[in-house]
């Protein structure tokens, strides 16, 4: 199927638009969001830059896998600021990781441990040692994930790629050590399994920027499966290592070395804390907004993601702080604030405590929330996936785009109120890019159709330096850690208070934003053909209409604020038009799908994947995974067709939504995905 740009807007749409834009802007600019002045003013004077950045540089001199040594530290080290700051209910939950448990759609993984790493050239005629290459007390990035002990001394042979059989051929794999620029879980089944290759060594390079291969110098994260019967090992290399030794073994140079590890993988737990701020009402207190972030993470992982640990603990001892002295109220709702290992961690918790589950009314998570100019990073206060819409985003993109613009007024001369600076941080503007959705950290499994909780997620991207050995505390600002703990904090006290008082404010704001969301509607809608041209119109008003009916999960609302956002919509909606869902003909069209609910979580989670374990390995892999939109891949287009399942929507529907959301997508590629759930019975 091919679909065609469609370009029939009037001129005049445009021009209408683009003052609508200059009018927002404007008025966002002179405005304190949600009538906030108060909670602004607080924050701006005692949330610090300073302090979290001091946290961070102890956490990131751990190295924090799970269930390591260096991880209990760090979460011990928050612990004990918990308790210094007065925090409530403190508690640390401890959930059992044994390699073969499931919590939802995670397989629990053991944890790991390393103790001794090196990796020496040696003499090829001597075994002597001539220098050293890798050091895991060092860099404990050198060593890969889930790694096994080792012992040998063996000669490098130069492998590529190491995925096809091709890569072997005229070459001599058995007994040495193989050199790879794919990741080292990759070639275990052809290098090791196959071949007999004792070890391997990896350049992989991943998390792919403007900036990939630029720094020779950077080690980045290599991983092997958790769940591998084949016990090997692998050393992470440098491009200017590899380079180095790739240009000996082409001139016919013989490379010997010497690998030692001693590493292990054991039974452990995921060890989550959690604290909280009680709210003060007695019906409502049951309701939570939750801060989440992960702790777990190779040193010095200092923006990935010890940031975002210290941003959400300044955001807990601020609030507290507030609440103690009487310049805030307690709010109506908890606040809750959780540390857990990325992904695996936060959907354990949610299968292990459903009871906390179904508290949360809000998830705000911080992943990579401090990254200075040096780090070439990009702020986001991105929402939720269309399959969720709701108010919560709004709030979210209310204070970022509050703080875009004093901050911009600020850096720009101008005298601003709140510039929300730190002493030793930066005066840059924030620059944050608002209300898009990226995937990539704890909020998706919030998110995910099992649990649908809204989320607002603050991430950098791209970080030039994420997955590697310069992810140091030097590249961390203050200022952006004490900007990145506002937009958490004032979102969260105003979603924990909110009331029948805020709704008012609220709406203006949300009109504001669907003004900027109509403009890039538009922009969207050249892009496609007539037809997907209505589509998307006609999901973006349903998606609208349902974001403004969750504000009665927060407050009841009054019928002359319904009045005034049903002339707006309308206005809106005979401007711009109404839209008008897909028809496609298709045997499967009509059918509907149900989630089993008694496995929770989504299909991709961290070290194991869920589908493709379930799923009959000689069958074809569904398409969707290798499908690229235009505006999602595979990832989003597989995660959001799961989120869309609810018992009522058609296959047809689901397509639709994905189509508006991402872009056009062909039917049959979505039923085949949707079979495919089924035949793992994660569909009826």
């Amino acid at each position: 199927m091919k679909y065609k740009a469609h370009k029939n807007h009037h001129p005049f749409t445009y021009f209408l638009f683009v003052c609508l834009f200059l009018n927002v802007s404007h008025f966002q600019a002179q405005n304190i969001p949600l009538n906030q002045e108060d909670l602004i003013n607080h924050l701006n004077q005692e949330l610090s830059g300073e302090s979290p950045k001091r946290n961070l540089e102890f956490i990131s001199r751990q190295h924090r896998m799970r269930g390591s040594e260096g991880y209990t530290k760090s979460i011990n080290f928050i612990q004990y600021k918990l308790e210094e700051f007065k925090l409530e209910a403190i508690e640390m939950i401890k959930i059992p990781a044994d390699g073969k448990t499931m919590y939802g759609t995670q397989k629990s993984r053991l944890a790991w441990d390393v103790t001794f790493a090196e990796l020496w050239e040696i003499d090829a005629q001597t075994d002597i040692l001539i220098e050293k290459i890798a050091d895991w007390e060092s860099i404990p990035l050198v060593v890969a994930q889930d790694s096994h002990s080792g012992d040998v001394s063996a000669f490098l042979v130069d492998i590529g790629s190491g995925q096809s059989e091709e890569d072997y051929i005229n070459k001599d794999i058995k007994g040495k050590l193989v050199l790879t620029s794919s990741q080292p879980g990759s070639v275990v089944s052809l290098a090791i399994e196959k071949y007999g290759a004792v070890g391997i060594l990896s350049y992989a390079q991943n998390q792919v920027t403007a900036w990939w291969k630029e720094n020779e110098n950077l080690i980045r994260w290599g991983h092997l499966s958790s769940f591998s019967e084949t016990k090997t090992f692998g050393f992470m290399l440098s491009l200017k290592q590899a380079r180095a030794f790739q240009q000996r073994l082409e001139r016919g140079e013989v490379i010997k070395l010497h690998a030692k590890l001693e590493a292990r993988q054991h039974e452990g737990y995921y060890d989550i804390l959690t604290a909280v701020i009680e709210g003060s009402d007695a019906k409502l207190k049951n309701e939570e907004i939750a801060f989440t972030c992960h702790l777990d993470h190779p040193r010095p992982g200092a923006n990935d993601n010890a940031s975002g640990c210290v941003a959400i603990l300044e955001v807990a001892r601020t609030l507290k702080k507030l609440i103690d002295v009487g310049k805030l109220n307690r709010p109506k709702r908890t606040i809750r604030f959780i540390w857990s290992p990325e992904i695996e961690g936060t959907t354990a918790l949610l299968n292990y405590k459903p009871e906390m589950a179904k508290k949360i009314k809000a998830n705000i998570h911080m992943d990579m929330v401090g990254g200075n100019p040096n780090t070439k990073a990009i702020f986001h206060v991105s929402r939720s996936p269309q399959s969720l819409p709701n108010v919560v985003n709004d709030i979210g993109e209310a204070f970022g785009n509050f703080v875009n613009e004093t901050s911009k007024a600020h850096a720009s001369g101008e005298i601003v109120d709140f510039p929300l600076v730190s002493q030793e941080g930066g005066k840059e503007a924030l620059g944050a890019v608002l209300g898009g959705f990226h995937m990539g950290s704890d909020f998706q499994v919030f998110t995910e159709g099992s649990f649908s909780i809204p989320a607002i997620y603050l991430h950098d991207w791209p970080d030039r330096y994420i997955h590697t050995n310069y992810d140091v505390p030097a590249n961390i600002d203050p200022t952006k850690l004490k900007r990145s703990a506002f937009i958490g904090a004032a979102s969260a006290y105003v979603l924990a208070d909110f009331n029948e008082k805020d709704v008012k404010s609220l709406i203006e704001v949300m009109k504001q934003h669907i003004l900027k969301r109509s403009a890039k509607l538009l922009d969207y809608c050249t892009e496609l053909s007539k037809n997907e041209a209505l589509n998307a119109k006609y999901y973006f008003w349903k998606n609208e209409g349902i974001a403004f009916q969750s504000i009665q999960g927060f407050s009841e609302i009054a019928e002359g604020s319904r009045e005034s956002y049903r002339r707006f919509i309308s206005n809106l909606k005979n401007a711009i038009g109404e839209g008008q869902a897909l028809k496609i003909e298709h045997a499967k069209a009509d059918v509907v799908y149900t989630r089993n609910h008694n496995v929770k979580g989504p299909m991709s989670v961290f070290g194991y994947n869920y589908f493709f374990d379930k799923f009959d390995s000689n069958k074809p892999t569904p398409a969707i995974y290798s499908y690229s939109g235009l505006k999602g891949s595979g990832g989003e287009y597989s995660y959001e067709t799961l989120n869309l399942v609810n018992g009522k929507r058609s296959a047809l529907d689901i397509r639709n939504e994905l189509s508006a959301e991402f872009g056009p997508i062909p039917l049959d590629i979505v039923i085949e995905f949707l079979e495919a759930l089924k035949s793992i019975n994660i569909l009826y």
